[in-house]
């Protein structure tokens, strides 16, 4: 057997592949995944727990069509109580519902009917409305109710403004660089409208459970009171009556004693307020029926559920109570005797959480 040639190619080796890197940055990819997929489960879970326990994040409102045709708009509580603010002001105002359609499409147009503390050069609040233009301090236009006081104002100074086209009438108010954005708002500015005026009864609800927290400064019946005069004017409790028990059931601030009177806290549970109905206040009807005047009311109220920590609310036969799965209202115009008083249609009644 001969030796090999020295001169013989010897075959090349393959080299090993670098493993080491190419392992290192498969390894890191997958932790990224994990560590992402664990987050969004994190995040599931926190929604699920939310939407059981009727958490603030799980909270909705809707608003319905009263004509049957279907129609509808779901929002945010911060939005119910913004949309709800503005509608009080105008008709505290007797301004029609047509004002107060065009101010609700504004304000979803300009904030999205939230409170903004910032916005183009210096515009804030719900209408995006400048100091620098005269429309007030800071501090005051970040107050829904001055801002929307504020635009009604402005509105009712436009000649014929109720028979404009909605995105002309809003225009002649805001200056806004954008006039004809306000006209995709109209409809569901005309549901909300006819909600929160009182003129569709029980088309707006809300979902979810008020906070059972006792520190919330702002709830209970005294703070339900006080943001009805806020957004009603002190005339709320006007027609509550003078002589109705300890120290009588209104008075010149619009608070409610502890009686059971209209107007006051009820039944010793330190937990209701009644608001009278049975007419507008200072005879500013603007057309409206003591109905419409109702659902205004209880609509507002349950817009406020989640704010003002309302459990309850009840009128002419119906009911809402926070934490139903639905969040409808109820029929309960069968009921009798005292319980069939709660339900009266002469006053709205609601029921805090404490």
């Amino acid at each position: 057997m001969s030796e090999p040639s020295p001169t013989s190619p010897t075959p090349p080796t393959a080299p090993e592949p670098a493993a080491g890197p190419t392992r290192r940055g498969r390894r890191s990819r997958l932790l990224r995944y994990g560590a992402g997929l664990v987050a969004l489960c994190a995040v599931a879970g926190y929604l699920t727990v939310q939407y059981v326990t009727g958490g603030t994040d799980a909270r909705g409102c809707k608003v319905v069509s009263g004509r049957g045709d279907g129609a509808s708009y779901e929002f945010t509580p911060e939005q119910a109580v913004n949309a709800a603010t503005i509608a009080a002001v105008g008709t505290n105002r007797a301004m029609p519902e047509r004002a107060v359609t065009i101010a609700l499409a504004t304000a979803l147009q300009e904030s999205g009917l939230r409170n903004l503390n910032h916005g183009d050069r210096d515009s804030l609040g719900l209408f995006q409305q400048r100091p620098s233009q005269g429309w007030g301090t800071p501090e005051q236009i970040m107050d829904p109710t001055y801002a929307a006081g504020m635009f009604y104002k402005h509105l009712a100074k436009v000649r014929d403004y109720e028979s404009l086209p909605l995105t002309v009438a809003a225009q002649r108010v805001q200056r806004s660089g954008y006039p004809e954005a306000y006209a995709k708002h109209e409809p569901d500015a005309t549901l909300l409208a006819a909600a929160l005026t009182g003129r569709s009864p029980a088309t707006l609800t809300c979902t979810g459970r008020p906070d059972g927290s006792d520190e919330a400064s702002d709830s209970g019946p005294d703070a339900v009171r006080a943001a009805l005069v806020r957004d009603f004017g002190r005339g709320a409790f006007q027609e509550a009556g003078a002589e109705a028990g300890a120290g009588g059931a209104g008075n010149a601030s619009g608070q409610a004693s502890a009686s059971p009177a209209p107007g006051g806290t009820t039944g010793g549970d330190g937990r209701t307020v009644t608001v009278p109905v049975a007419s507008e206040p200072d005879g500013r009807a603007a057309g409206r029926s003591e109905a419409e005047r109702g659902w205004q009311l209880a609509h507002w109220a349950v817009a406020h559920a989640s704010a003002l920590r309302i459990e309850r609310v009840s009128y002419a036969g119906r009911e809402w109570i926070a934490g139903r799965t639905d969040g409808q209202w109820r029929d309960v115009g069968g009921d009798s005797g005292a319980a069939g008083a709660e339900h009266s249609g002469d006053s709205v009644r609601i029921v805090t959480v404490r």
